[in-house]
């Protein structure tokens, strides 16, 4: 079954379930994904729907942020549990030792030097470690192993 069958069953089970709170975000999602599938023309796989997932909690967390900041905790509150739901959907993420490893291997084999290829090593991390690892360690990783 795919992620996305998943994602509607999970659909069905919280409308039976009515659970509304669940229910919403999952719409949400659903409605991004197809979003995605009607602008650009295609079907999207596993990778695509983890990678909108990743963008949607991202959302999530600035907003979070932004409530904090603007001592509105019941808004906060209502992105968290949204987050805690897209969480979910994603794979298991690799540990930060995971990650750096698996970037020095990446810069190795592209004999990567300096901060100048950054952007060669970023776009291949990114093709191979998409929805496996967090994009924030890997950056860091990547900026660690060419500083070195």
């Amino acid at each position: 079954m795919s992620l996305k069958d998943q994602i509607t069953e999970d659909m069905k089970t919280a409308m039976r379930a009515k659970d509304s709170e669940r229910l919403g975000t999952i719409r949400l999602l659903l409605a991004a994904c197809k979003q995605r599938e009607v602008d650009e023309r295609i079907v999207l796989d596993d990778a695509a729907v983890v990678a909108i997932v990743d963008k949607l909690i991202k959302q999530r967390k600035d907003s979070i942020t932004a409530f904090e900041g603007a001592n509105r905790q019941d808004l906060a509150d209502k992105e968290k549990s949204e987050m805690a739901v897209l969480q979910a959907y994603l794979p298991e993420r690799m540990s930060a030792e995971e990650t750096a490893v698996a970037v020095q291997a990446i810069v190795i084999e592209l004999g990567a030097k300096g901060q100048g290829d950054m952007g060669k090593v970023m776009g291949v991390v990114k093709t191979r470690l998409a929805g496996k690892a967090d994009m924030g360690q890997v950056s860091a990783a990547v900026k660690a192993a060419l500083a070195g």
